[in-house]
């Protein structure tokens, strides 16, 4: 399984908000802690809904806790 093009701060963040674990944290967005590994180690990417539920919770803007990786290869397709 590829690496999403969304890296993410989620780690530091968390670590920043009182160390709140990953199971905390996805308690708090409706999800499970195994989603919110999996879409800290890039393996999965949040939904748009999700992505922007993590950042409220940890107090950041969007951009702040998401960032988007071109594609190295220009013409490559969209996923």
């Amino acid at each position: 399984m590829a690496k999403s093009r969304i890296a993410n701060q989620i780690r530091t963040l968390r670590f920043l908000n009182g160390e709140m674990t990953q199971a905390q944290l996805g308690e708090r967005i409706g999800v499970t802690r195994q989603t919110i590994a999996a879409i800290e180690a890039r393996k999965y990417s949040p939904s748009l809904e999700a992505a922007f539920r993590i950042a409220e919770v940890l107090g950041k803007r969007l951009d702040e806790v998401f960032q988007w990786e071109p594609a190295a290869n220009q013409h490559e397709s969209c996923e």
